[in-house]
């Protein structure tokens, strides 16, 4: 009929309404464009279905890796259409400076991943900083709050939106600042949260220790990992992730990797100070009463596993809890080509329908075997 009535009109006439239609035609494709741009960042993150992550920390310590290692584990995470990765921190080894350098070598890493790329800080990063003359573990901090967690938003090519805690306060060199590194995201049914906590006593030993900052940034993790349990209630998540830095011991079988701790008071047993019990107990008392899975990811040890290590005051194993530990670092300092021995990556397939939510894939990168080469 359109067609019919533009005929029947002069030639100026049916210029004018063709242009009105054409004109029309775009300005409605244009607003079907923009809705569905707008639209479809919430509906991929809300519709049900599986999907992938990447894990990795404790990268690079060496040249090796930074320059072989972990470009060959990035190239292996884009050939595999991750939604985002996560690196539990500590971007290099804990004895070496901090330099600017180190810091922009890692968001250039962060960047040149296709999906959202995640970070939480490691104590290599700043809190060890301390044992080199001429630095501020503080300061230290400071600076990658300014680098990495200046936005809400991820680094990586594709960005995700985060939640950011604004309280209670952490420090930072000149006082209290928000504690911006701790993140949280909720993807397809399942919550999300980085939390910075460390390893070499969560910054009660080691060069420097510093109790104040500590006590700071303990209780906004405590707050933060409490209130990602009451919005993953909220939202009725199938399971939550943390991912943090600190390997913080468990119980009292792995003390070659970690503290030994009493499984049932989490208290540590070593005499050592303790920087953990108090955010260990907080987590049990969530995980107990969440009953759906909870991950807690973490580096600093340098030895992939998943496990169950949880107990509850009674002894009890806490089925629906399971610790997820990364790859990294193996430094062979006399045979530097072997660096690469452990640079390898953790790939989660998860599923929000399914009972245990998460499914771990250890994902050997074939040009970083050293022992057994790929076939």
């Amino acid at each position: 009929m359109i067609i019919r009535s533009i005929f029947q009109l002069d030639r100026g006439q049916k210029e004018s309404r063709v242009l009105r239609i054409l004109l029309l035609s775009a300005v409605a494709l244009l607003i079907v464009a923009a809705i569905a741009v707008k639209w479809a960042p919430t509906h991929a993150a809300t519709t049900p279905g599986p999907y992938a992550i990447g894990l990795w920390g404790d990268l690079p310590y060496s040249d090796q890796q930074a320059n072989v290692g972990v470009p060959n584990l990035i190239a292996d995470m884009n050939s595999q259409k991750l939604i985002f990765t996560v690196h539990d921190g500590d971007l290099k080894a804990g004895s070496t400076e901090c330099t600017d350098a180190v810091y922009l070598r890692a968001i250039g890493y962060f960047n040149s991943l296709k999906g959202a790329a995640m970070f939480t800080p490691g104590d290599n990063d700043w809190t060890d900083c301390d044992r080199t003359a001429g630095y501020n573990s503080l300061a230290q901090l400071d600076k990658e709050r300014k680098l990495f967690f200046s936005t809400q938003f991820s680094l990586g090519q594709k960005p995700m939106k985060q939640e950011v805690q604004s309280s209670p306060l952490c420090l930072g060199v000149s006082g209290p600042v928000p504690c911006v590194e701790n993140r949280r995201w909720t993807f397809r049914g399942v919550t999300y949260a980085t939390l910075n906590v460390q390893g070499s006593c969560n910054n009660l030993c080691d060069t420097n220790p510093d109790p104040n900052e500590y006590a700071a940034r303990n209780a906004a993790d405590i707050a933060w990992l409490q209130d990602t349990f009451t919005e993953a209630n909220t939202l009725n998540s199938a399971a939550i992730m943390f991912i943090a830095q600190a390997d913080p011991g468990w119980d009292l079988t792995d003390g070659t990797r970690a503290p030994t701790r009493n499984p049932m008071t989490l208290a540590e047993t070593d005499g050592a100070a303790d920087g953990f019990q108090d955010l260990l107990v907080a987590l049990r008392d969530q995980v107990v009463a969440f009953k759906k899975p909870v991950a807690w990811v973490h580096g600093d040890s340098h030895y992939f596993r998943t496990d169950k290590p949880l107990l509850d005051s009674l002894g009890r194993r806490l089925e629906n809890f399971t610790r997820v530990e990364t790859f990294g670092d193996n430094v062979f300092k006399n045979n530097p080509e072997w660096d690469d021995n452990n640079v390898h990556w953790l790939k989660v397939l998860v599923d929000a329908r399914t009972r245990e939510v998460f499914a771990y894939q250890p994902q050997i990168v074939p040009g970083n075997r050293v022992a057994v080469p790929a076939p």
